[in-house]
């Protein structure tokens, strides 16, 4: 096939299946005589491995996988597809975590009467807190605090004392959210690892409402397994085709 036919056969413009060979995506192509592309089913094949797995992991993961799969074993490059299905699971693990959390803020705000977790002088006036205001409403020690920052898991403001000597912490409502679900992973028995995958998960959301955010993450996540699933057919056949040698 020439370019035009393999572009027609695939979805995908001429331009586009010359720049996915340059990248690797694709076998390099045979030259005929003349000096011009000559491309098969596999190179078809391989267009649409790639529109499944870029839909999936995106197309970054997707040109790298299928490129580094071609010249590995085939148990190598099946782990190597495999661990596409566990990074999206653990991306849906932190997502419910993370929403986990926020219904135990919500719980806990309305058994207490106040419509959330956040302490009523935050909620009215946007106040922050000092370490030791924010320990007695978590329940917790300020030193917990104190590791919870070390560890990347809270992060107050540092505001310098009247002395000018030491900075003192202050915690603005996000940081105060944030600590609350630190606080409600920890209590479930979330180990430090996990918990900060989840915070990390919650302020790359950066939105007003989280919960609203992490139902679409996680129905995002299902679309995009469902893509992962839908290309495992055309990926098996493409790794089947010409096994590559153990090194």
């Amino acid at each position: 096939m020439r370019t035009s036919d393999v572009a027609r056969a695939s979805g995908w413009s001429v331009q586009q299946v010359r720049d996915l060979e340059a990248l690797g995506v694709l076998p390099p192509a045979h030259r005929s005589a003349n000096g011009y592309r000559a491309f098969g089913d596999e190179h078809v094949l391989a267009l649409r491995a790639y529109r499944g797995l870029a839909a999936a992991v995106g197309p970054v993961v997707a040109r790298r996988v299928l490129r580094d799969a071609r010249s590995l074993p085939l148990d190598e490059a099946t782990a190597l597809v495999s661990a596409l299905h566990v990074t999206l699971a653990r991306e849906r693990d932190e997502a419910l975590a993370a929403r986990r959390a926020l219904l135990a803020i919500r719980a806990e705000g309305a058994a207490t009467g106040s419509g959330d977790a956040t302490p009523r002088s935050v909620q009215d006036d946007g106040a922050v807190l000092t370490i030791t205001e924010l320990a007695a409403a978590l329940g917790v020690r300020a030193s917990t605090l104190r590791f919870w920052e070390r560890e990347g898991l809270v992060a107050p403001e540092r505001v310098a004392t009247r002395s000018g000597a030491v900075s003192a912490r202050r915690y603005p409502p996000p940081a105060v959210r944030e600590a609350r679900v630190v606080a409600a992973l920890r209590s479930a028995g979330y180990r430090v690892p996990d918990v900060r995958r989840t915070v990390e998960a919650l302020r790359r959301l950066d939105v007003a409402d989280p919960l609203a955010a992490l139902d679409a993450r996680l129905d995002a996540i299902a679309a995009r397994t469902l893509a992962l699933l839908r290309a495992g057919d055309d990926v098996a056949r493409l790794l089947t085709r010409e096994p590559a040698p153990r090194g």
